[in-house]
């Protein structure tokens, strides 16, 4: 029975996965036919498919820090498997958003980006430091990506630890969205109002730790 169980939480997970690729891919799309045959079309896909990605890892994060918030046995529903699961599918969709946005911007000649500029820091010829600040937000994105993967195959203590680097990739993409865009000054609000959210929930966690927490953390056992 719990080797059944194990089978369809799993089968549930890539289901879940499968259909948050498909509604990416399904959202990619329609904003390529958008904006098909005008002249800024490869920037204003590749800045909303920016922009996007980063609604999305805001989501993201903050589910993050409910899925490890000591508070989080209060609340019975969703259930634990469906939170991971939605946890799994967003992180989908912000990397499909964040390939677009690489893509499109590393192709535009205009851009000056180019291809070497999106995976070497400071090779880019348009503000290279806020487009490093991407670059270095995108292999720390994809680290935490891989110690997620990883859990559940190795113990608690190795992967927890250097998962925590989403929280650099959150900063990174943050700073990284305010310095790069050549239209961030209308989103300045966006920014900021989101950076705040996370700071006061990510306060929350980390206030409310409670004994158990602790000593969980200290013995490498789970919270």
């Amino acid at each position: 029975m719990p080797r059944a169980r194990s089978a369809l939480r799993g089968a549930a997970l890539a289901a879940g996965v499968c259909l948050s690729a498909a509604a990416s891919a399904w959202l990619v799309g329609r904003a390529v036919v958008a904006v098909a045959g005008q002249r800024e079309g490869p920037w204003i896909l590749g800045r909303a498919a920016g922009v996007t990605a980063y609604v999305l890892l805001v989501v993201l994060v903050l589910l993050g820090l409910v899925l490890s918030h000591p508070w989080r046995v209060r609340v019975a529903r969703p259930s634990s498997a469906t939170r991971i699961r939605l946890h799994v599918s967003l992180a989908v969709f912000t990397l499909a958003f964040v390939v677009l946005h690489v893509l499109v911007l590393a192709t535009d000649r205009y851009a000056g980006v180019g291809f070497r500029g999106s995976v070497v820091p400071m090779a880019a010829t348009y503000r290279p430091l806020p487009v490093t600040l991407g670059v270095l937000a995108a292999y720390a994105g994809l680290l935490a990506g891989v110690t997620a993967a990883l859990a559940g195959r190795l113990a608690w203590r190795l992967w927890w630890p250097i998962h925590k680097v989403a929280v650099v990739a959150f900063l990174l993409v943050w700073a990284h969205g305010l310095l790069a865009g050549s239209d961030a000054r209308p989103l300045r609000s966006l920014y900021l109002g989101t950076a705040a959210l996370v700071a006061v929930v990510a306060l929350s966690r980390y206030a409310a730790r409670t004994p158990a927490d602790r000593v969980a953390e200290l013995t490498g056992g789970r919270r």
